[in-house]
């Protein structure tokens, strides 16, 4: 039996809608890129190599990290795969590097969905189907988890676009990131508390890139008046990348890249995360849903350019 090739990143499936075109892979479930016209939303990453950081994952069934990859839920202990060996964590969940199966497609949208594999570690049987859709405002994100099998499963959920500083460089860019309390963390980047945002982390107005290293996380978000909460990346052609998130979540991961592992990809995007929760949820409860079986949890979120 013979197989024909397929690019590192997986399957490509090209979505159109007017100017607007996205490619989205069956690995993970990716968003490998999306633009406006001639213009990038989001930093790509090349058809034939996996996803240098996350780029464009979807993040389930937890986002983030896990210290040590262990947790105890219904008085039972599990221990997780370590995925991020220099912190000793399980980090971004369980489905980044599966193959997703296209369950709806048209021209301007696709559905894709995987089944999680119960094991010891996670021992819970997901569908999570996420649909990618482009509309006259932009991308529309969708997600759901439902619950297959007959336990209550611990369940989080985030994504991971790097947005783009168009032609121009991160330090030319403008951030600003509607919330107002960031998530304070240990040397693994765990969370040990909150505080109020001030100083370089207070992204309530626009302010510049330049000398901004983040990997944080934000709460206490704020919203427009049509409950959307932001992060807006502006470069110096006046464009505005930004990520949404409406009332299904309600907390941001931002990250500048200064040091990731993979080094060419330093600081060439901006990484707006929504997240249904912050890492260790697993351990600490904290905004963890509880999906009991056969309910369905679902988000909604998307990205314009302005």
């Amino acid at each position: 039996m013979t197989h024909e090739p397929t690019p590192l990143s997986g399957a490509q499936i090209t979505l159109t809608l007017d100017d607007q075109t996205a490619t989205v892979t069956d690995v993970g479930a990716k968003l490998r890129t999306y633009a406006v016209g001639e213009r990038d939303v989001i930093t790509p990453f090349d058809v034939d190599e996996p996803a240098p950081a996350g780029h464009g994952a979807v993040l389930a069934p937890w986002p983030n990290r896990i210290r040590d990859g262990r947790y105890t839920f219904a008085g039972v202990e599990r221990q997780l795969d370590i995925s991020e060996p220099s912190r000793m964590t399980a980090l971004h969940g369980l489905v980044m590097w599966q193959r997703w199966t296209v369950a709806e497609r048209s021209g301007s949208a696709v559905t894709l969905e995987t089944r999680t594999a119960p094991s010891g570690g996670y021992p819970f049987d997901l569908l999570i189907r996420v649909t990618y859709r482009l509309t006259a405002t932009g991308l529309h994100v969708q997600a759901t988890a439902t619950n297959l099998g007959t336990a209550t499963a611990p369940y989080g959920v985030g994504f991971h676009p790097w947005l783009s500083p168009g032609a121009g460089s991160l330090d030319e860019c403008t951030v600003r990131l509607d919330a107002a309390t960031r998530v304070t963390t240990d040397d693994r980047l765990l969370p040990i508390g909150t505080e109020p945002v001030a100083g370089d982390f207070d992204l309530r107005e626009p302010r510049s890139a330049r000398g901004l290293d983040l990997d944080d996380a934000y709460v206490d978000v704020l919203r427009d008046d049509d409950g959307l909460s932001w992060i807006r990346l502006t470069g110096p052609d006046g464009r505005t990348a930004a990520v949404w998130m409406d009332e299904s979540m309600d907390t941001w991961q931002v990250c500048t890249g200064d040091h990731l592992d993979a080094v060419g990809w330093r600081r060439t995007g901006l990484a707006a995360e929504p997240m249904s929760c912050i890492a260790d949820a697993f351990r600490t409860g904290e905004r963890l849903v509880h999906l009991e079986p056969g309910q369905t949890h679902e988000v909604t979120w998307g990205m314009a350019l302005l």
